[in-house]
């Protein structure tokens, strides 16, 4: 909380809140003691809470009449704004107009985005307005023009919106670099960020300091507003499904929902759900009610109909996906719906907050979990948002990529020193890291493209003077930064196809990267063996036997290791089962009877015959992404070990591998060196490098996606930017092993690609404790990923009733109480 006592408003301010019936909340006059103070801040309050005001009003302050008396009125760039979206940046711009206007403050507000005509971005250089408000890759690019040192010489102020969003993500490290050079060119700025939902306020006052120097940043917790009412969704008169994600069960209920309410917003995990749900409940709309359907997929155009007729009111209901997490406030939503898990406390806080959007009314919620597992998760999470309690992505090192990408920017800019760049670089949190040698390493890349890659023209992109000064080697390689500069590369999807030309249909990159000629898959209802992957195609043919991965299920969110902490701490409390509906409460009774229960700290494994083969399930709660990363490993691990694997499935909870014997000591196939041994040659051998190259090249500029004063014309395709990649990655790996991409493709392969983190949490559970259990069948909480082999989550999200069908055989089994069987343990 700020030391600082709140300094008087001035009035011009407070008769402007008085007349809209408002007052200043003590969290927005605490952004003003700060700012007075020279000190940075961090404001956390709730959605609702005048967050964005708040941030500004230390901005309105300087430019009111009665503070501007004995100072004059700002001129230049005083405040910057940086959102995550451009869509929410205009969105503040007309908010702030208001106040301003009303006020009649003489502030000139501006936005800036890749859409802003190219006149207008010439014109912001020389004469900028007081407030700019723009996004994190826009902001790079103006710090790349030699107008840069004059037009931010004067600024005071950066706000940073949403900055949970991408804080911890590479947008987060360009804004990051940019941050530094801002401070260099006005070292009295001051730097502000805002956010709903921080689990560790001070990991993010550290990024957001200078030199990491978190007393220097203020915290400010906004006053806390009406609870959210959040209540789970369950069947009428039907029982929890045991699998499945889509939930369908519940569209009757929704649409009764929808028709009591005056806007309804639909939240879904993925795209394909968003879309099945969304001809679901059409299918159902007997009254015909208006509902609308938004995703990243659609059109931009399509988009901005769908938001243009919520701003208008004229939707009762809208489908949407994370799209919306971040999306421009409507006041009208009363509902917000969570289709499946929510995945993360945060997360589910967001989306909750899109209701009501006022800090003294209660948001009103409903989770609508697809199955039994899901509602353990939808129960965690509104516990956790109840307790206030939220989670959130960790920060990592700063990417080698985002570094090269602004080490070009600061050289379009004009001549820099080394030393000097390397002082700035350090002074962020993200780049302390950073020493003499890894900058060397990256200036060499840029300035050579490396040692295989010199003898190249086209990637001498900076030179050294005699006096050690770095400038651009040519003009040119400015324009062509401009236009290629960026963080966000576009996920492609691959056309799964056989050699003769057949197309089977698309799969996610992510997917088909991690596999390698040999593996085998299930998709379009067939068993299908890589042959290879060139360029965006998956060449396949049909496998000899049933597929090692017998789901393609598609890429979705992992649940957050907070929540499956909570699940896990649930599990292991039977006292609390009472809370629970009776199917569900039965089935863990059913499961402590016959087996035992994952345990915090422990690691739950469990091996059964099924229809005639050895079958083992472990219990890691680490998401689905590091679970099919491990499958991939342990089923490798196997086949050395002689134990015949034939398949493997992931889920969020669960991986269950079987094979033709028995695993006898699953912590043998968990041992730490898995890490260094089958995953080093699972992602060489696979296609997962190849992939991460492909974005750390793009991100750097090694590769361009535009050619300069060509339009349109001149955008490469995502094939022709894959064919280019892939040639040059290819040539690195075989002369150039330690290439810096190289090196920065490996920490996205660990990271991002993999989640080796949180494969190596399980490693380490397993080093500790294994309870493994021999039953004589299949459990009850494996049958909810043994439902999942050989069915599909195909677009339409017509394979749930396959799902829910096999469930019900497999259940049948699971549930039968037989006195005579052991449970064993070893």
């Amino acid at each position: 909380m700020v030391s600082h006592p709140p300094p008087p408003l001035p009035p011009e301010i407070t008769d402007w809140f008085s007349t809209r019936g408002w007052r200043v909340r003590r969290h927005q006059s605490e952004m003003l003691a700060a700012d007075d103070a020279g000190l940075h801040a961090l404001l956390v309050a709730d959605t609702g809470a005048g967050k964005t005001l708040g941030g500004f009003l230390p901005t309105l302050a300087a430019f009111c009449p009665s503070r501007t008396v004995q100072t004059p009125v700002p001129d230049g760039l005083h405040t910057l704004y940086v959102s995550p979206l451009k869509a929410v940046a205009h969105d503040v711009q007309r908010n702030l107009l208001t106040p301003v206007e009303d006020m009649g403050l003489p502030i000139r507000i501006e936005s800036r985005s890749g859409d802003t005509p190219s006149d207008r971005k010439a014109r912001q250089r020389a004469r900028p307005p007081h407030i700019l408000l723009t996004t994190p890759e826009s902001l790079s690019l103006l710090l790349s023009y030699p107008e840069a040192p004059a037009m931010f010489a004067g600024l005071q102020r950066v706000v940073i919106d949403e900055v949970h969003a991408f804080a911890t993500g590479k947008r987060g490290d360009l804004l990051a670099l940019a941050l530094t050079r801002l401070q260099a060119l006005s070292p009295g700025m001051r730097r502000v960020a805002l956010s709903a939902t921080l689990a560790d306020p001070d990991s993010y006052r550290g990024w957001l300091a200078p030199w990491g120097d978190i007393d220097s940043v203020a915290l400010v917790e906004g006053e806390p507003g009406a609870p959210p009412d959040v209540e789970i969704l369950l069947p009428d008169e039907e029982r929890v499904p045991w699998s499945g994600h889509a939930a369908t069960w519940a569209i009757p209920q929704l649409i009764a929902q929808i028709a009591a309410h005056r806007t309804t917003l639909i939240f879904t995990n993925t795209r394909f759900l968003a879309e099945y749900i969304f001809q679901c409940l059409w299918d159902a709309n007997e009254g015909n009610l208006p509902i609308g359907i938004h995703h990243g997929s659609l059109a931009k155009e399509a988009r901005r109909k769908v938001e243009g007729a919520m701003a208008r009111g004229e939707l009762r209901a809208l489908v949407c996906t994370a799209s919306l997490d971040l999306g421009v406030d409507w006041g009208d939503i009363d509902l917000v719906v969570q289709m499946g898990a929510p995945k993360g406390s945060s997360r589910l806080l967001q989306r909750i907050g899109r209701a009501n959007h006022r800090l003294d009314q209660p948001s009103k919620a409903l989770l609508v979990p697809g199955n039994r597992f899901e509602f353990l998760e939808a129960f965690a999470a509104r516990e956790a948002v109840h307790q206030g309690q939220r989670d959130g992505d960790a920060f990592r090192p700063g990417g080698l990529d985002v570094l090269a990408q602004h080490v070009m920017a600061t050289a379009c800019a004009g001549p820099f020193r080394e030393d000097e760049l390397l002082d700035e670089l350090r002074s962020s949190q993200s780049y302390a890291w950073v020493d003499e040698a890894v900058l060397a390493r990256v200036l060499d890349f840029v300035a050579t493209g490396g040692y295989a890659l010199r003898s190249y023209d086209r990637f001498r992109r900076i030179v050294r003077e005699r006096d050690g000064t770095w400038r651009l080697a040519h003009p040119e390689f400015a324009a062509r930064h401009r236009i290629n500069a960026g963080i966000i590369v576009d996920a492609e999807m691959l056309d799964v196809r056989f050699r003769n030309g057949r197309s089977l249909g698309k799969v996610e990159e992510n997917f088909g990267a991690s596999l390698q000629p040999g593996d085998t898959f299930r998709f379009a209802g067939m068993d299908l063996e890589v042959e290879a992957l060139r360029d965006l195609e998956l060449v396949v043919r049909a496998a000899r036997s049933s597929a090692t991965i017998p789901s393609y299920m598609g890429q979705r969110m992992p649940i957050s290791t907070h929540l499956a902490d909570r699940v896990r701490a649930m599990l292991a409390d039977p006292a609390g089962w009472a809370r629970f509906p009776d199917d569900v409460r039965e089935w863990l009774e059913v499961q402590a009877w016959r087996s035992h229960m994952p345990a915090p700290g422990r690691l739950l494994v469990e091996s059964f015959p099924h229809r005639g083969l050895a079958y083992t399930a472990f219990y890691t709660f680490e998401g689905w992404n590091a679970n099919q990363s491990l499958g991939m490993l342990v089923t490798r691990r196997m086949e050395d070990r002689g134990l015949g694997p034939l398949g493997f499935v992931a889920t969020d909870y669960t991986l269950v591998v079987w094979g033709l014997r028995p695993v006898d000591d699953p912590a043998a196939l968990l041992s730490p060196d898995i890490l260094a041994h089958e995953f080093v040659d699972w992602v060489q051998q696979s296609y997962l490098l190849r992939r991460a190259f492909r974005e750390v090249a793009v991100i750097s500029g090694l590769v361009e996606r535009q050619q300069p004063g060509q339009g349109r014309s001149g955008r490469k395709s995502g094939r022709q930017v894959t064919f280019s990649t892939d040639l040059i990655f290819d040539v690195l790996r075989k002369y150039e092993p330690d290439h810096v991409l190289i090196e920065a493709a490996w920490a996205d392969a660990r990271s991002r690609l993999t989640d080796v983190a949180r494969v190596a949490d399980v490693l380490d559970r397993a080093a500790r404790e294994v309870d493994h259990v021999l039953l004589d069948r299949i459990s009850p909480l494996a049958v909810p990923a043994l439902s999942m082999i050989g069915r599909e989550s195909l677009p339409s999200g017509a394979a749930d009733d396959d799902l829910l069908e096999e469930a019900e055989s497999l259940a049948a089994q699971a549930m039968r109480l037989d006195p005579a069987e052991p449970a064993e343990g070893d």
